[in-house]
């Protein structure tokens, strides 16, 4: 159960996805809603209602919108150095909250085929990409850290991106063939590899946020949930027979139910609860 922190009125929540995120936040039910904000799904994790329902105020931005389009790993820098104040003020889509109110919290998420990595690339990286390495995406999300800090009254809660579906779209009898005999290996395989890698570094204590700083960000761990608390490369819980990323309602339930308490622990940490100020340097984690 969520404690409501002694809060007057409800934390605003902005969060900035496309479909995998629209439809953990979805109730269950049939497609219904536009430009992946949606208010059911099929594969609806019902995260929505567990938020409103604990003293939260959910705001979306998705397609359609200038602060919900460009979601991938290179978009997030410019997207949080040029239109930060967009992104505070922003109640839905585009469209800005009233009496010049502005969100507490910030959530933001990646889709899965940021996940596709192509190489462990070189050290330091280029912020910039545009080619996924591991090094060029450590570089991108260093470069949010400065960003971030500037507004230590928001907390900033990155999503990991889901994990690829264990199956890929079958090739032609004769191209598998043809790999086989020159040896080739699955390239699929070799990029999940490094997609665990990378998120290994983007959610452990001594990656991203090493030493649990600074206080006002954090990192929901959707892949590691997603790939069975990393016993894989893969998705555990993907549909479409195995072929499509987007997580199942299995897998979006069990992050929906993850989420809540991960979310009250930051909100503390963070110190958005000024009646109950955080531990210092308490770590964040969403596997529990």
């Amino acid at each position: 159960m969520s404690a409501n922190f002694h809060q007057t009125k409800p934390l605003r929540i902005l969060f900035i996805h496309h479909s995998c995120g629209g439809q953990l936040l979805a109730d269950l039910g049939n497609d219904e809603g536009t430009n992946c904000i949606y208010r059911t799904h099929p594969n609806g994790g019902g995260l929505r209602a567990r938020l409103e329902q604990n003293f939260y105020s959910v705001h979306e931005a998705s397609y359609g919108s200038r602060i919900g389009e460009d979601t991938d790993i290179f978009d997030w820098p410019p997207k949080f150095q040029n239109d930060m104040e967009k992104i505070l003020a922003c109640d839905s889509q585009d469209a800005r909250h009233v009496n010049g109110c502005q969100n507490n919290i910030v959530v933001f998420k990646s889709c899965f085929p940021n996940n596709e990595f192509q190489s462990e690339g070189r050290p330091p990286g280029n912020a910039a990409g545009p080619e996924l390495t591991v090094w060029n995406a450590r570089a991108a999300y260093t470069a949010l850290l400065d960003e971030f800090q500037k507004h230590p009254e928001v907390l900033f809660i990155c999503v990991t991106p889901p994990p690829l579906a264990p199956k890929s779209v079958q090739q032609p009898l004769w191209k598998r063939l043809a790999k086989k005999t020159l040896g080739r290996s699955d390239p699929r395989v070799a990029g999940a590899r490094l997609a665990h890698e990378f998120n290994n570094w983007l959610s452990g204590s001594n990656g991203w946020l090493k030493d649990g700083q600074p206080a006002n960000v954090a990192v929901f761990d959707y892949y590691d949930i997603l790939t069975g608390y990393g016993t894989s490369d893969f998705s555990k819980y993907p549909t479409g027979d195995g072929h499509d990323s987007h997580p199942s309602r299995e897998g979006n339930r069990k992050a929906a139910e993850a989420f809540l308490p991960f979310l009250d622990r930051a909100v503390r940490r963070a110190g958005l609860d000024r009646e109950q100020q955080p531990a210092e340097n308490q770590e964040i984690t969403s596997n529990v």
